[in-house]
């Protein structure tokens, strides 16, 4: 009995000593309970606690664990799997899902957390299962629905989707996230009546026009915003707001903007403005460099992205121009094929990798494209520019053209001598799509929204056809499907 009182009282004191934040001292007090009693669970759990705030994970982890093997009680599987979290090690989580859904079977956090983990681990459908489990128990977390939401829009149960995000919009009407996803889920299905205006809440669209409030803060305000009237008599100016591939895409609505008002002057990125001055669509300037504010004058002002919004497009109108609204430069492309083309081959232009700062799961190996190159008569040349390009020396036989690329005029050129892309989801796609160039996507499992869930065809561009991966991370099985085409 006195030995129980001792372990109690050197327990109160590592704990009081603990809650000061005198960690060596509380260790010490902890350590010396347990040459006493070292059956304590509950020491060993205050251990792997102090062991996290102390930043060292891994013998936290080893102290908890040892609690668990003492005496598995819940707290100390939630304070497990936060030290697994911070170590990266969600596959232990997962591990442990069997022991948890037997002990614990009613415990929401625990429940959530082994969701998470399986979301970090690509199983989307054991995520999708267990958190369903935990919103049994609380079916008013947010976080969880919003979570859910996610992972019907990776498995295209985009309907689902829809509806847990619903759920999110109840339990927080003002939240302009959930308004977003919503979004991309309603456009998914097509239905652009209702996704178009919950875009408006996009980040870059925010991004954009403070941006040129910046710049010309005396007219790019946010009262001249342009909502859609009648601008007949009046200059809009318009400019981008995102990546590459959303400015071409979203061209195809200029000409249409063209046709409703006096003068329009547009804003691209750099390195896209060859490709406009080629193919003005209706602009009546294209800003190819920084103009101060007394040298221009417009009425109103609008990003890019929100034109289909804006002009009201409804239907299958949202999909206007599906090809051929952008051209090459004719003497720019004969160059380029008295340079590079000039053969009887079937030529291919490929393209692995994109901006890896935003999204790795589009980037793909380029040993994945050997087998396409052995097919009799084709000729591969590599559109990959910068970040990636050096790949290029592990495919044996192509032409590197991507390194001397330097705007989307010289790639528009260039890629008119094709007889097939095939490349990531990217802005090749995009550009090829736009000038009605056969273009052969391979999409990741995780597909974006601009590809719908009925993956038969490309309702955006005639010329595109879409691969998807048919597992997480299975490029392979892309490549057969192509392969299967090509022979």
């Amino acid at each position: 009995m006195d030995a129980l009182k001792e372990v109690n009282r050197l327990i109160n004191i590592g704990f009081t000593l603990h809650e000061a934040g005198k960690l060596d001292s509380a260790e010490n007090a902890y350590q010396e309970a347990l040459t006493l009693d070292s059956e304590n669970a509950e020491v060993y759990n205050l251990l792997g606690v102090l062991k996290l705030q102390q930043n060292d994970v891994i013998s936290a982890i080893n102290w908890i664990e040892k609690a668990i093997e003492k005496k598995p009680e819940a707290y100390f599987y939630e304070t497990l799997f936060q030290a697994y979290v911070r170590a990266g090690l969600y596959k232990q989580i997962v591990k442990r899902e069997d022991e948890v859904l037997k002990l614990f079977p009613e415990n929401f956090s625990l429940l959530f957390n082994i969701a998470l983990a399986n979301t970090k681990v690509k199983n989307t459908k054991s995520a999708i299962k267990f958190y369903d489990k935990a919103l049994k128990i609380n079916p008013g977390s947010y976080d969880a629905w919003f979570n859910l939401s996610h992972l019907y829009s990776v498995e295209a149960e985009t309907e689902n989707a829809v509806s847990a995000l619903k759920v999110c919009k109840k339990i927080r009407p003002n939240d302009i996230d959930v308004d977003y996803f919503l979004s991309l889920a309603y456009m998914r299905t097509k239905n652009y009546d209702k996704g178009l205006k919950l875009f408006e809440t996009r980040l870059c669209r925010e991004t954009a026009i403070a941006l040129q409030n910046k710049t010309y803060p005396n007219k790019a305000t946010r009262e001249n915003l342009w909502k859609g009237e009648n601008i007949k008599n009046k200059t809009i100016y318009v400019y981008y707001e995102a990546g590459f591939g959303d400015t071409i895409m979203f061209s195809r609505y200029i000409p249409l903007l063209a046709n409703r008002c006096k003068k329009l002057i547009f804003l691209p990125q750099k390195p896209l403005v060859p490709l406009y001055k080629n193919n003005p669509l209706g602009i009546d300037e294209i800003i190819d460099k920084y103009i101060p504010e007394c040298n221009i004058d417009f009425d109103v002002h609008a990003p890019l992205l929100s034109l289909p919004y804006l002009l009201g497009l409804k239907g299958d109108r949202v999909f206007a121009y599906p090809e051929g609204y952008f051209r090459p430069n004719k003497e720019l492309a004969e160059q380029y094929k008295k340079k590079f083309f000039d053969n009887n081959k079937i030529k291919v232009g490929i393209k692995w990798q994109g901006n890896t700062y935003y999204d790795q799961d589009r980037v793909i190996p380029v040993k994945y494209f050997k087998p396409l190159m052995e097919v009799k008569n084709t000729q591969y040349y590599s559109f990959q520019t910068f970040e990636g390009s050096e790949d290029a020396k592990d495919l044996e036989g192509i032409v590197d053209i991507g390194k001397d690329l330097i705007d989307f005029g010289q790639t528009a050129a260039a890629l008119s001598n094709l007889d097939l892309v095939i490349c990531n989801d990217t802005s090749l796609v995009h550009l090829a799509g736009a000038m009605g160039i056969p273009c052969w996507v391979m999409l990741p499992y995780e597909v974006n929204w601009r590809w719908h869930t009925d993956l038969s065809v490309c309702d955006w561009y005639n010329s595109v056809k879409l691969f998807r991966q048919h597992k997480i991370g299975d490029w392979k099985s892309v490549f057969d499907d192509i392969l299967k085409e090509m022979i």
